[in-house]
């Protein structure tokens, strides 16, 4: 039987609700091990407990420290794939991280839960049986961190939660799930054509994500200015354009040797430099911000967190995030 590292990092999954508060949190350390049993019948299952977090609790040091953990657990056994719970509110920015920093072939699948274990209706003994099937499976290799929820199969790159209590909260828009999950197999349509992957030493660059909205007062970016950033994500209007307002503070980021790079608070698209006029995406391409290639804003934040590693030229951080 093919054996396969589950690793319990926290959140809803590992959380009950409370029946006289009916508030939600983490009341009992063995929850999810009481699903070992419904996982026997599909692969032989290492079962580990890094840590609990909620998952507003995780950070960029976390995700890698979870990095590290899955490397030499990896290197110490033998196994067929890694299935990762965790809380839903940051589980794509993890899943995301480690697939730009995970070198492996073997599935690594990332999952979780919208309701609680003791909670009717509970998805996420549904979820993680579904994730271990998926890890185990050898279709799923080469594929990069994968996503499952709700029988549907996604690219750590592209899915996103979308809504915040529906158990199909997680969605790929733009792209759609790349497989689903029936009672008798795994199956995929599609696959993401390449993967990149990077080295990674830390994940502690202070890199703010601001979200442009109409008449934006410049005052409220002066934090920009009096702090020690490493760098600056924005949330840019439609295909990429900011109040121009703002434009000023941006330049004096970009004369401090700040990169900035722009997304769109769309979630469909990528930003392009098209519109010319104050504010417009070609008056901040020639200013030297970078252009990504349809991420969101806080995956786009740990892409440059990891890029920085690597490279301090705009042409060359742009060229990654061409990518």
């Amino acid at each position: 039987m093919k054996k396969v590292l589950v690793i319990n990092t926290g959140g809803t999954i590992a959380m009950s609700t409370d029946a006289q508060s009916e508030s939600v949190k983490p009341m009992d350390d063995h929850v999810i091990e009481k699903i070992v049993p419904f996982l026997s019948g599909y692969a032989d299952i290492k079962m580990l407990n890094p840590f609990n977090l909620p998952s507003p609790h995780i950070t960029p040091p976390i995700m890698n420290q979870l990095r590290l953990f899955i490397e030499q657990e990896m290197a110490a056994g033998s196994y067929s794939g890694v299935v990762v719970t965790h809380g839903t509110d940051t589980l794509e920015e993890t899943a995301y991280f480690l697939d730009l920093t995970l070198p492996f072939e073997l599935p690594v699948v990332v999952t979780g839960a919208m309701r609680s274990s003791n909670e009717l209706g509970a998805d996420g003994p549904l979820n993680l049986i579904s994730a271990v099937r998926v890890a185990s499976d050898p279709a799923s290799r080469n594929k990069g961190v994968l996503v499952v929820f709700n029988d549907e199969i996604h690219a750590a790159r592209h899915v996103t939660k979308t809504h915040t209590s529906n158990v199909a909260t997680f969605q790929s828009p733009q792209y759609g799930p790349i497989g689903t999950v029936t009672k008798k197999a795994v199956s995929y349509h599609h696959a993401p054509l390449d993967r990149e992957c990077y080295k990674v030493v830390h994940a502690d660059a202070n890199i703010p994500l601001v979200k442009a909205v109409a008449g934006m007062d410049p005052r409220w970016l002066t934090f920009l200015l009096e702090e020690p950033i490493d760098g600056l994500v924005v949330e840019a209007l439609g295909l990429g354009n900011v109040p121009p307002a703002i434009v000023p503070v941006l330049q004096q980021v970009l004369a401090k040797g700040v990169p900035i790079v722009l997304v769109s608070r769309c979630f469909n698209g990528q930003v392009q430099d098209v519109y010319d006029y104050a504010g417009g995406g070609r008056q901040l391409k020639d200013m030297g911000v970078i252009f990504s290639n349809g991420l969101n804003g806080q995956k786009a934040r740990l892409k440059l967190m990891i890029a920085l590693q690597h490279t301090c030229d705009p042409a060359e951080l742009q060229g990654l995030f061409d990518h």
